[in-house]
C-alpha cells in the first residue's frame, strides 16, 4: 500500500464507491504492506503477504493497486502475475529507466498483464478542457507550454528513497499531460539540482527542469522545484490568439481547478470548477475492468513514452554534471 496507497488512493475509491454504487464490491480492501502495516484503518484488511492476500480474495476478481516505488516495481509485479493477479493499476512512473521498463514490458507481454499507470492529470477536467481548446483550433496554433510543478518535499526526501531523482516525483504527470495535447516530442534541455537544507544535501532531488521541441512545431518548458516554499501545480498553453491559464488541485485538501482565457485587447475569461481527477482515472478504471474484454489503456504508449523522454533527461543531466548549461542554453548563449 504506501504512502500513496494511503494517502490517495484509499480516499479516492471511497469516493468513487459513492458516486457509481455496485461499481467496487463491498468487502473492505485487501492492504500489504510490510513496511508499515495499515492498522486500525476503517474498511482495510491487513494482509501479511501478497500469498495471503491472494487467499482473502480471488485474484481473477481482483483489481491490485501496485504503489511501490518505481525502483522496485517489476519484480512485485512478477509476483502477482505468478499468482493470478491479472489486473493492475500502477503508480507513475511506470518505471524509472529503460532496463526497468524493459523488464516491466516483459512481464506484462509474458502474463498477459492489463495493467493502467495512475495518469490522473489526464482525466482531469482542467485536461479535458485544454484538451478542447487544441483540438478546436479557435485561438490558432499552439506555440508553447510552461507547466510550473512547486511544492515542499523536504522532510519526505531526506527521509525516503522511493524516488532517485526530482524528475520521478512530479514531473511523469505533466509530460504525460503536455505529450498528449502538443504529440511527440525530443528533447531539447534538461537539469536538476540538489536538495540542500541544513545540515543535510539531498542529490537529485531538488529541482528538474525540462525543454521539449513536439515535432508538431510547439514548445515545452517544465520547472519542478521540491525545494519550494509554497504550492503550485499551474499549465499555459499560448497559441496565435490567445493565451490560457490553468490551475491544478495541489493537494487531497481541495479538488477545484481554475482556468483563464485570456485574449489580446480583451478582458480576461476565469472559471472555477471542480476536478477530482484521481476519483474520475479510478472509476474510469473499473468501469473499463468490469467490462466484458478488457483491453489495453489507452494512455500506456504516452506512458511509455514519458519513462523514455525522463531516462534521456537523466542521461543527458548526469553527462554535463552539476551547474553545466542546458543545450538550449548553449545555443541561445551563442545566438
Amino acid at each position: 500500500m504506501g504512502r500513496s496507497g494511503q494517502g490517495l488512493h484509499l480516499p479516492a475509491l471511497g469516493r468513487v464507491r459513492a458516486a457509481a454504487p455496485g461499481l467496487l464490491a463491498r468487502t473492505p480492501v485487501v492492504a500489504v504492506d510490510p513496511f508499515r502495516p495499515p492498522e486500525g484503518i476503517a474498511g482495510v484488511v491487513e494482509a501479511g503477504s501478497l500469498e495471503e492476500a491472494a487467499r482473502l480474495r480471488p485474484p481473477a476478481r481482483t483489481v491490485v493497486h501496485l504503489c511501490t516505488p518505481p525502483g522496485a516495481r517489476a519484480s512485485v509485479l512478477d509476483r502477482l502475475a505468478r499468482l493470478g493477479y491479472r489486473k493492475i493499476i500502477v503508480e507513475k512512473p511506470l518505471a524509472v529507466d529503460l532496463a526497468g521498463l524493459a523488464a516491466v514490458a516483459r512481464i506484462r507481454r509474458h502474463w498477459d498483464l492489463d495493467v493502467t499507470v495512475v495518469t490522473h492529470w489526464l482525466d482531469s477536467g482542467l485536461t479535458r478542457r485544454l484538451r478542447a481548446a487544441v483540438r478546436g483550433g479557435h485561438h490558432g496554433e499552439l506555440r508553447r507550454i510552461e507547466v510550473i510543478q512547486n511544492k515542499p518535499r523536504f522532510t519526505r526526501s531526506a527521509a525516503a528513497h522511493d524516488h532517485p531523482t526530482a524528475f520521478d516525483v512530479e514531473l511523469p504527470h505533466a509530460l504525460a499531460v503536455v505529450l498528449s495535447l502538443a504529440g511527440g516530442a525530443r528533447i531539447a534541455g534538461a537539469s536538476w539540482d540538489d536538495m540542500v537544507f541544513e545540515p543535510l544535501r539531498v542529490p537529485r532531488l531538488g529541482r528538474a527542469r525540462l525543454r521539449l521541441d513536439h515535432f508538431t512545431g510547439a514548445r515545452t518548458e517544465i520547472d519542478s522545484d521540491l525545494t519550494s516554499p509554497v504550492r503550485e501545480r499551474r499549465i499555459t498553453l499560448e497559441f496565435d490568439r490567445a493565451v490560457l491559464v490553468g490551475h491544478y488541485p495541489c493537494s487531497e485538501a481541495d479538488h477545484t481547478a481554475q482556468l483563464r482565457v485570456v485574449r489580446p485587447g480583451g478582458e480576461a475569461a476565469r472559471s472555477v470548477f471542480t476536478d477530482d481527477a484521481f476519483a474520475a482515472f479510478l472509476r474510469g478504471a473499473y468501469a473499463r475492468y468490469a467490462g466484458p474484454v478488457s483491453r489495453m489503456h489507452r494512455t500506456l504508449p504516452v506512458q511509455v513514452d514519458t519513462v523514455r523522454l525522463l531516462a534521456e533527461a537523466k542521461r543527458l543531466c548526469a553527462q554535463q554534471g552539476p551547474g553545466a548549461l542546458r543545450r538550449e542554453e548553449v545555443r541561445d548563449a551563442v545566438r
